[in-house]
């Protein structure tokens, strides 16, 4: 009995406070000024725009020229956590920062320059490991989880096995580092999953911080400490 006394003193503190005792997210941007600073993707820029990075797992191929093509499982070139790979004939080449492309463009320069005739270099981002996001607070499983490219924030939850049953789901928050500056924006998942509000895009090194609703924690705490609560008694 003194657990279930505790169980409701706790319920009615929370109810009357609830607002105080929930994520405090007051002075973020929300809404359109959220999304101006983590837009939805764009799926057609998403696949070249993605800038390489530290030990990223790289396949590169050059056509007709099996000694310096580095492709499939086991044959491909890792990015050293200086954000460089070693390329053969050329040595230390800078891969961190630039897209497939770009790093495509400059391989097929150097080795035209002094090696072959109009070389045809393909570079492809096999597996960016560099990309990691991190979700926290009120989700089944927070942690650091790695993403392809750019994901969106239903994809990072879905990763942490989605908010728990006490989440506040209009409070998530995102921070991004850009320019040396954290910047963050709060989102209401539920816009977002009933397709009220876009899916905003998610970059490596965002952090998501899902929010708890103290009523709902309160209420789950209780009829955990007290499962009968619900059946009525006589006395």
């Amino acid at each position: 009995m003194v657990v279930l006394r505790r169980a409701i003193l706790a319920a009615s503190v929370v109810m009357l406070g609830g607002c105080q005792h929930s994520m405090n997210a007051k002075g973020l941007p929300s809404g359109d000024a959220a999304y101006a600073m983590f837009p939805e993707p764009d799926l057609t820029r998403q696949a070249t725009s993605y800038e390489i990075g530290p030990l990223d797992v790289l396949s590169i191929t050059v056509f007709q020229e099996p000694d310096l093509s580095f492709s499939g499982t086991g044959n491909q070139l890792q990015v050293d956590a200086a954000g460089n790979i070693s390329y053969p004939l050329l040595g230390t080449v800078r891969a961190a920062g630039k897209t497939a492309l770009e790093l495509s463009n400059e391989i097929a320069a150097a080795l035209g320059r002094k090696y072959l005739v109009d070389p045809q270099v393909s570079v492809t981002v096999a597996a960016s490991i560099s990309q990691r996001v991190t979700v926290e607070g009120d989700v089944n499983k927070p942690g650091t989880y790695e993403i392809n490219g750019t994901s969106t924030l239903l994809e990072a939850l879905a990763q942490a096995e989605s908010p728990t049953e006490v989440a506040k789901l209009d409070q998530i928050v995102i921070f991004r580092r850009v320019d040396g500056k954290r910047m963050g924006g709060v989102f209401n998942l539920n816009d977002i999953r009933e397709g009220k509000a876009a899916d905003p895009e998610i970059k490596g090194g965002d952090v998501i911080v899902v929010g708890f609703s103290a009523v709902k924690g309160a209420f789950r705490d209780l009829f955990k400490a007290a499962p009968f609560f619900n059946v009525f008694r006589y006395f």
